[in-house]
């Protein structure tokens, strides 16, 4: 059969970091092997599902690059399917009605706790072939004897015992179907061959497998990825770390990062840690996924991040850079060439949000100077030397890195004092904060006109203080 995987996400929250990490393991997989990747939503959970999920999954997905070849699915859109599979198993006495009260079940739950006993249900109306009525479920008749054998890509064989498991509830009493009847279902119809999920739905297959069996449905092969853990090495916190795909867009990382950071959460190829999509399609592997859980590294990502910065062309980072200059509110209308900027300052910064902000000062007028460096470099002789830079600058024809760095030159000679008595107060009266390339190529992008003018407001600046 031709491979064909699938990303099921509920539809209660934004796209999860682990869940992005599933999608792209099942994406890669589809890829590898020239197959299929379906995306399908599951929302029969009507009460938690919302429509804002649903369309932050779809964002995700789409700047993730994980594009689907069949869906959006929506488990909505299939009950009529379901009803008939539960027809289906129970006609042919794999399925049965049940009316016991919740209050049977839990006093039923509560001595078997009481006797360290796992909680199961007793297998009550098992026997009784009742028919549908008010409050009647429909429970799988799960075989009682033998095992289930799982050949885990991850975790290798797993073997279950049937009598560890109880006859599951496949349809409420209010008619809806249950997820482990619709995800059997699905799985089934689109002809999936490779289910690649958490390890939180292991307790899940052995269950669907005595589903699929008894449907004499093809049965798919499993891999149950081990969660991702939060950067503390605890369970992923909401307070603590960026569970949110798309947080990590809002942060400034580019996706190219966020992919190869995803795609290194549990799985290795040797000591590679840069991967092209081409190169993580070509060496991806389902049996390569580690056993063990994975924990987020912050530092990981930026040091990615800032590799693909420095790879990506000018043109393209400017590009990329568009919707956080948008975001922050700069226009780079009065000012240098964004592309020519980008040359100089994707080597600079880890996120594409720290870049705006390190380039803001070359679109924006100082509103202030920082108040520790101008303590420190708006002293002394520093009026004499900006003084000095002005008027050199005002005769200065050419305009460019070599002259202006030979200006700076001159003063040191012409004043005798060292090149950061000269460079750090210029670089201060530039920027605002004294963060910046070097002061020739700075003053380059910022131009004759602003470089003068914000001299001369250091100038008064240093006047009045």
């Amino acid at each position: 059969m031709k491979v064909k995987t699938r990303f099921a996400p509920s539809p209660t929250g934004y796209l999860h970091i682990g869940g992005a990490r599933t999608a792209l393991f099942s994406w890669l997989y589809a890829r590898k092997h020239q197959g299929e990747f379906v995306l399908r939503i599951e929302d029969t959970d009507r009460e938690r599902s919302t429509q804002e999920a649903v369309d932050a999954i779809l964002e995700g997905m789409s700047w993730l690059g994980l594009d689907h070849d069949e869906g959006p699915i929506y488990q909505t859109d299939r009950y009529d399917r379901y009803q008939q599979v539960i027809q289906q198993l129970l006609d042919q006495g794999d399925a049965y009605y049940c009316n016991c009260s919740r209050e049977r079940l839990d006093k039923m739950r509560e001595e078997q706790m009481a006797n360290k006993q796992k909680p199961k249900y007793d297998g009550c109306c098992r026997g009784k072939n009742l028919s549908a009525c008010e409050d009647t479920v429909v429970r799988f008749k799960n075989p009682q004897d033998g095992v289930v054998e799982i050949n885990d890509h991850v975790r290798g064989k797993v073997t279950i015992s049937n009598q560890e498991l109880d006859d599951l509830i496949i349809q409420r009493s209010d008619g809806n179907p249950t997820y482990n009847l619709t995800v059997v279902v699905d799985d089934w119809d689109m002809q999936i061959t490779h289910v690649i999920r958490g390890d939180d739905h292991l307790n899940n297959t052995p269950r669907q497998i005595n589903i699929l069996k008894a449907l004499n449905a093809h049965i798919p092969e499993y891999a149950h990825v081990p969660m991702i853990n939060g950067s503390d090495g605890k369970k992923l916190s909401k307070r603590r770390d960026a569970v949110s795909v798309m947080q990590y867009r809002e942060d400034g990382y580019l996706k190219e990062a966020v992919i190869n950071y995803l795609v290194r959460l549990g799985w290795s190829h040797g000591d590679q840690e840069v991967f092209s999509l081409e190169e993580m399609i070509e060496k991806f592997d389902i049996d390569d996924i580690n056993k063990s859980s994975s924990s987020l590294n912050i530092e990981k990502l930026q040091w990615l991040n800032q590799h693909y910065m420095k790879q990506m062309s000018p043109e393209k980072l400017a590009e990329e850079l568009q919707y956080y200059i948008d975001k922050a509110g700069l226009d780079i209308s009065n000012g240098p060439d964004i592309v020519a900027v980008m040359k100089v300052y994707q080597e600079r910064c880890s996120t594409l949000v720290e870049l705006v902000e390190d380039i803001r000062y070359l679109y924006e007028n100082i509103a202030e100077y920082n108040p520790k460096q101008a303590k420190k470099q708006f002293k002394g002789d520093a009026i004499n030397v900006l003084r000095s830079l002005k008027e050199a600058y005002e005769n200065l024809n050419s305009w460019n890195a070599a002259a202006i760095h030979q200006v700076v030159e001159d003063t040191v000679e012409k004043l005798g004092v060292g090149f950061g008595k000269v460079g750090q107060p210029l670089r201060l009266a530039i920027t605002g904060h004294g963060k910046s390339p070097g002061i020739d190529i700075t003053l380059e992008l910022l131009g004759k006109e602003k470089t003068l003018e914000r001299i001369e407001k250091a100038i008064t600046h240093i006047e009045n203080t």
